[in-house]
C-alpha cells in the first residue's frame, strides 16, 4: 500500500494515524517532493490533487477517505 500525501495535510496524519495504529505496513510519498507522484495522484483523480490518495496492492485506491471506508478496506 502507498500513501500519496504532504505533511502539513491533516487527512493525510488522520489516515496514517489510524494505519499506524493499526500496524499496518505501507510506504508514503510525498506529492510535494515527488513530481511523478503528483503526476500519479492527478492522473488518478483525472487532474485532480485530493490527499491522501492511498493505492492497494490490488491498484484500487482511494480518494480522501474517512477513517470508517479506511478501515473497511484493511
Amino acid at each position: 500500500m502507498i500513501v500519496y500525501g504532504a505533511n502539513w495535510c491533516p487527512d493525510v496524519k488522520r489516515s496514517r494515524a489510524l494505519l499506524d495504529s493499526r500496524g499496518v505496513a505501507y510506504d508514503y510519498v510525498d506529492v510535494e517532493a515527488d513530481p511523478a507522484a503528483e503526476t500519479l495522484v492527478r492522473s488518478l483523480q483525472h487532474g485532480a490533487r485530493r490527499i491522501p490518495t492511498i493505492v492497494f496492492t490490488d491498484g484500487t485506491h482511494l480518494v480522501e477517505p474517512s477513517d470508517d471506508e479506511l478501515a473497511a478496506r484493511l
